[in-house]
């Protein structure tokens, strides 16, 4: 059987009136016709819905049955819709952000808990990557946003909202001779050991350039791509490194130094990365309003600060280059 919503909705209100004249006047119909629609599912289940009495119209057995499977059928169909405004609203649904570990694990948290506060029946789901993989992901669909780290000017099918900046630290061991100084200069590693990142990370791409410029020629035997790993390479005395701030919290376990670097200072842009022209779900609109705008965002550790607010991020020019 395949029974409409106006049907469905015509045989509960005549059964809630007691009558064909009441329920039209609730329905804002006329009654003839909505007697030729229960007429019409009585014709399509064959069998009676109603039975007059000396009063008002009666439900037969079957009847019952049938008002009872309509109003769980519209009472679903009305809470589907009710969800469907909210996610329209940005008040429900889904947020898929692509993110860098150390910003999933530093920069984010504080955000989205925020953004739960405001929007319970909001879920975000947040995965991590490397830099490549990351807009990768917000370019094919599979994210709705990036939080991730730019160089140089943003490729022409994105736009990207400055979120924030951290400081490239040295990472030395604890006892290292240089450890007890207030900075260093990348020039003071020259000769050092170095444990170095994996090529593929965008840690990597910061420090080759900042070694380059200072003409700082560490000795470059031993790498890893995981953060855990290096601060554990280097806490065992195996050399020194360098991380941005929102990566130093994230070695504390090991128990290393962070000593600010200077000549040059580096710094990393964080951004919010979406397809240009390509306003995401409100949810997720909602979202990226809470990182990029003049609303109180969580603290940052040390040697990371935000940027300055923006009104829309989804109509912001193209970052320049450094």
């Amino acid at each position: 059987m395949d029974l409409t919503l106006p049907q469905l909705r015509a045989v509960v209100a005549v059964h809630d009136a007691g009558g064909f004249t009441a329920a039209a006047a609730v329905l804002r119909t006329a009654q003839p016709s909505l007697s030729r629609t229960v007429a019409d599912v009585e014709r399509l289940l064959g069998a009676r819905l109603f039975e007059r009495t000396t009063r008002r119209l009666e439900p037969t057995p079957v009847g019952e049955a049938v008002v009872a499977a309509a109003r769980r059928a519209l009472d679903g169909v009305a809470a589907e819709l009710r969800h469907v405004e909210r996610v329209l609203d940005g008040r429900a649904g889904t947020v898929r952000i692509a993110t860098l570990p150390s910003l999933a694990a530093i920069l984010l948290p504080g955000v989205v808990s925020a953004f739960r506060r405001e929007r319970s029946a909001v879920r975000p789901e947040i995965s991590d990557a490397l830099a490549d993989e990351v807009t990768d992901r917000v370019r094919s669909g599979r994210a709705d946003l990036a939080v991730t780290v730019v160089h140089g000017r943003a490729p022409d099918d994105l736009a990207v909202t400055p979120v924030a900046t951290d400081r490239f630290c040295a990472l030395l061991p604890a006892g290292h001779p240089l450890a007890g100084r207030a900075s260093l200069r990348w020039a003071d590693l020259d000769g050092a050991d170095f444990v170095d990142f994996d090529p593929t990370t965008s840690i990597r791409q910061h420090v080759d350039r900042a070694l380059a410029e200072a003409g700082s020629r560490p000795g470059r035997g031993v790498a890893a791509r995981n953060i855990a790993a290096v601060a554990g390479l280097v806490a065992a005395g195996l050399g020194v490194t360098a991380v941005p701030g929102l990566v130093v919290p994230l070695t504390a376990f090991a128990g290393p130094v962070a000593v600010p670097l200077t000549d040059p200072v580096v710094r990393r842009r964080i951004a919010l990365v979406v397809p240009r022209g390509r306003r995401p779900v409100p949810a997720a609109a909602a979202f990226a309003a809470l990182l990029t705008g003049s609303g109180p965002r969580p603290a940052l550790p040390g040697h990371a600060a935000w940027t300055a607010p923006v009104s829309d991020p989804f109509t912001t020019p193209p970052a320049p280059g450094p």
